[in-house]
């Protein structure tokens, strides 16, 4: 246990031992390379305020470089250095409950604020990242990504060529990406909430031929995309479970880049979005895809046996939002009053046959028979979660009643005399 103080980095550790700074410990790289180098297995390094790294993306200037397996990085403070942790070759590690933040560069020229290559079955857990570029998994399998706090930085979390990885009770804020999937197969998602992912390229949850990907639970808030599929499922005879997810308030809930199939959407809530769901690169509908049990705002229905489900499927057609969607630069005029007069005029006196996009046959009548993610284990719920659910029990109790103390289908049977 060093005592306390400041220290002069960077230190090189070859040896396998435990460094506890308890919060009173800065080391200083001094501008140049890694403030800590780790090349060995079973150290523990925690409770330190690890600083001024170098600024070479090259040698990958870091708080902590790791290259050594049954590691434990936790509670540090890592800031002014260009990467976080870098993470290569390296298995069975953990790091928890740091803080870390990149240099006060532009955010393309930052480093990664927590960087795996080719680094399996480690724990990346309760981390709080601000102001750094990405969380980069590289192929990288058997990872547990869970209960980090990300904001400010470009993509929340990337994945390429990463197999097998979970993420799982995530919050991500204000950053340009949610999560990206690339060329990643079996990656489990849930019970993350992102949010506020907006700007030309902004989405939450995108996939890029990805196949076998559960993604259940999530929330996903006010972003320009909300959910991007581009080929995927990629694999024959695969599937995409996206089930009891959260979109809303955005500006396109889900974009296929094309009429792909093999994603199954059952039991998601589309609340408050612009444009519920878009194909483009030439695609006429998304409906090759499996839509089941989802609640849509816009549904035009009832619910005369009261069953939740309603009474016709929810049908959703393209009328003057094809424009953007077949030419991406008139996507800019989206909303905008001219657009708006020639869809009214579109669905009033078609000038063509619409394309059907979606067809779900079990539309809810209610959000919260949909938006119900399955907490993990070793977290709790919430108090603002546990009273949200209250108050959505009490809503639907009151609806309920209202339907039984007031047939709306007999009072229009004795108002015609029938």
């Amino acid at each position: 246990m060093p005592s306390p103080g400041n220290y002069a980095g960077p230190v090189t550790i070859s040896k396998s031992i435990a460094i506890d700074g308890q919060g009173k410990v800065t080391i200083d790289a001094g501008g140049k390379g890694s403030v800590i180098y780790l090349r060995t297995d079973g150290v523990t390094i925690k409770n330190l305020r690890l600083t001024n790294s170098g600024e070479s993306h090259n040698d990958i200037d870091a708080g902590v470089q790791v290259r050594g397996d049954f590691n434990v990085i936790k509670d540090n403070v890592i800031d002014d250095a260009l990467f976080g942790i870098d993470l290569q070759q390296s298995k069975n590690n953990i790091v928890r409950g740091n803080r870390i933040s990149s240099k006060p560069f532009e955010l393309g020229v930052r480093g990664d604020a927590i960087r795996l290559w080719y680094s399996f079955d480690n724990k990346i857990t309760d981390n709080i990242i601000r102001d750094s570029r990405d969380t980069v998994v590289w192929y990288s399998r058997g990872n547990l990504i869970a209960r980090n706090d990300a904001r400010g930085g470009r993509y929340s979390l990337h994945f390429m060529y990463a197999q097998y990885n979970e993420v799982v009770d995530n919050h991500y804020e204000d950053n340009s990406v949610g999560i990206f999937v690339m060329y990643s197969d079996g990656l489990h998602l849930k019970n993350n909430t992102i949010a506020h992912a907006t700007g030309a390229t902004g989405m939450g949850i995108g996939f890029k031929e990805t196949s076998d990907a559960v993604v259940i639970g999530n929330r996903v808030l006010y972003c320009a995309t909300g959910l991007y599929l581009d080929v995927s499922p990629f694999q024959p005879d695969s599937i995409n479970r996206i089930e009891n997810n959260l979109i809303a308030y955005s500006g396109i809930g889900v974009l296929f880049l094309n009429d792909w199939t093999g994603n199954n959407l059952i039991g998601n809530s589309f609340k408050g979005n612009i444009t519920q769901v878009a194909v483009s690169g030439g695609g006429k509908t998304a409906n090759r895809n499996l839509w089941q049990g989802n609640y849509w705002d816009d549904y035009e229905g009832f619910d005369l046996d009261l069953d939740g489900v309603g009474d016709k499927p929810y049908e959703l057609f393209s009328y003057a939002d094809r424009l953007w969607m077949d030419v991406p630069s008139a996507r800019f005029f989206k909303g905008s009053p001219v657009l708006e007069v020639m869809d009214f005029l579109e669905r009033l006196a078609p000038f063509s046959q619409p394309n059907m996009l979606v067809r779900d046959e079990t539309p809810q009548m209610t959000a919260a028979l949909t938006t119900q993610p399955t907490m993990t284990s070793d977290r709790e719920m919430s108090v603002d979660t546990l009273e949200s659910s209250r108050s959505d029990l009490s809503l639907q109790s009151e609806a309920k009643q209202t339907e039984e103390t007031f047939d709306a289908y007999k009072a229009l049977r004795e108002s015609l005399g029938r």
